[in-house]
């Protein structure tokens, strides 16, 4: 269970996160959802240990994640993709996962990599130099590599951007089949069409702070939420 307690961050005077508790337990994907600069990278990097949280704390079963390393929270077995992404270009797609799954001391890293890359659809391209993928094949690279580290928790951070509507689907059915096997998913998104299908529990966040939380079907009828969120147009639809 990944439990975030309270967490605000201040930039100068901007509130960028403000008293945010969410929970992410084994077995389900937690959709975190929210307008552009509503605070969600933020709070994946207060997750991470990117971003130190003004108040807060970041706890992984009953273990305290606050203060700790970037490095020792991924053995503690947090893994995340990036919105912007940092796949090592020049590598081929191969390397950037066997790289992962070397570093993550797994039992036979070669085959790990080459099974990673087929249950993100990308077996076909590991000679590929990762540096010339079309951005939704590159976000498919990020996950195969944090998937590498066999995290108990997965942070991902628009995941779906760039992917053809094939793509999108077979991501949706990749992250429910982690949940399958216990992972915890904590997933942004705005594509709220894959976040309909594969999130069994939303939070929304508006200007750093919880807007509303509760079932897809929950949130998305939520007038506040498709005012802040979705828009006027749905709000009258």
């Amino acid at each position: 269970m990944l439990k975030v307690e309270e967490v605000s961050v201040r930039f100068g005077g901007v509130q960028a996160v403000a008293g945010m508790s969410l929970e992410a337990p084994p077995g389900r994907v937690t959709g975190l959802i929210g307008p552009n600069g509503a605070g969600k990278t933020t709070l994946f990097n207060v997750i991470t240990g990117l971003q130190k949280p003004n108040t807060g704390r970041v706890l992984l079963g009953d273990r305290d994640l606050t203060k700790a390393s970037t490095a020792k929270r991924a053995r503690a077995g947090v893994g995340r993709t990036f919105q912007r992404l940092e796949v090592f270009g020049s590598l081929t797609v191969y390397d950037n996962v066997l790289l992962a799954a070397e570093l993550a001391h797994v039992k036979n890293p070669s085959a790990a990599a080459h099974q990673l890359l087929e249950r993100v659809g990308l077996g076909g391209f590991a000679a590929q130099q990762a540096g010339v993928l079309p951005t939704g094949m590159a976000r498919l690279l990020e996950l195969a590599r944090a998937l590498a580290g066999n995290p108990s928790v997965l942070l991902l951070d628009e995941p779906g951007s760039g992917l053809t509507e094939a793509e999108c689907k077979a991501l949706g059915d990749l992250l429910l089949s982690l949940t399958a096997d216990g992972t915890a998913v904590l997933l942004v998104e705005h594509d709220m069409e894959l976040v309909m299908r594969v999130c069994q529990h939303v939070y929304v966040l508006d200007f750093g702070q919880l807007l509303a939380e509760g079932s897809p079907a929950e949130v998305s009828a939520n007038p506040a939420v498709q005012i802040a969120y979705l828009g006027a147009e749905e709000v009258s639809a």
